[in-house]
């Protein structure tokens, strides 16, 4: 099995930041992907920004020049620098991670960590 703990996440007033971390064990071989979503209350999960094996990055267009994602050396670990923080990133924002295992490919979520944007 494969486990994610998030953590990071709390109250910041508008135009502040925060680091999200996510740390990822368990039965790991590799991994391939890694990504952050978010999801606020009463609309669905969305894709905020991932990181690839080969650590190419993509972040939703929202979020472009204030988010930024990366990884430790050991690829276990991944981030999420939130920069510029506005209400509208209020959310619920999960780690998701995909890879294989000895007992072959996985894709794991994290049990989510709880952003509020307010002043």
């Amino acid at each position: 099995q494969v486990q994610l703990v998030e953590s990071g996440g709390g109250l910041v007033q508008p135009g502040g930041s925060l680091r999200l971390s996510c740390a990822s064990s368990g039965n790991i071989l590799s991994i391939l992907n890694m990504g952050w979503y978010r999801q606020a209350p009463g609309k669905q999960r969305e894709m905020v920004a991932g990181i690839t094996r080969g650590g190419s990055t993509n972040y939703a267009d929202f979020v472009k020049g204030r988010f930024t994602i990366s990884r430790d050396n050991a690829k276990t670990t991944m981030y999420l620098q939130m920069n510029s923080l506005k209400p509208e990133d209020t959310a619920v924002y999960y780690c998701n991670v995909d890879g294989y295992g000895s007992t072959g490919v996985f894709n794991a979520w994290g049990q989510g960590t709880l952003v509020t944007v307010s002043s």
